[in-house]
């Protein structure tokens, strides 16, 4: 089992945990590829809107790959995404500042900078702690 931190803005999110999926970086294929069923896998928001300058820095959603199953929708006649089912759990928001000194991830100087890639895989201890600050 793997763990999975994938990077979107919060309305993002709110839209795939509506729909119970998963949509990253920019809905390209590839990086959903690497998940399988079983795996967990938790949103992080940057920003509450994707060009809005409102910030959110909170873990916003968390759950498992239902299928592993990486499928295309068209959301217009020009964008064709790529998605993969989640089976989101209950949870509540949690600003990245209440973990850091809790997180690997974070304990880089630039730990940032690999957020840029919109999907990055986290330890398994990072995903507990998260999920443990995120339940309601």
């Amino acid at each position: 089992m793997r763990y999975w931190l994938g990077v979107v803005s919060k309305e993002h999110v709110q839209k795939g945990m509506e729909g119970g999926f998963a949509q990253v970086c920019h809905g390209k294929k590839g990086p959903l590829m690497k998940m399988v069923t079983g795996d967990g896998f938790v949103y992080y928001s940057p920003r509450v809107s994707l060009f809005g300058k409102d910030l959110c820095k909170c873990f916003t959603a968390i759950g498992t790959i239902k299928t592993g199953k990486v499928y295309q929708v068209e959301m217009t006649p020009d964008f064709h995404p790529y998605r993969i089912d989640i089976d989101y759990f209950p949870s509540q928001d949690v600003p990245i500042t209440d973990l850091m000194d809790q997180l690997e991830l974070t304990q880089h100087k630039s730990w940032g900078m690999q957020l840029r890639r919109g999907l990055i895989e986290i330890c398994p201890e990072d995903f507990s702690t998260i999920s443990k600050a995120m339940q309601l």
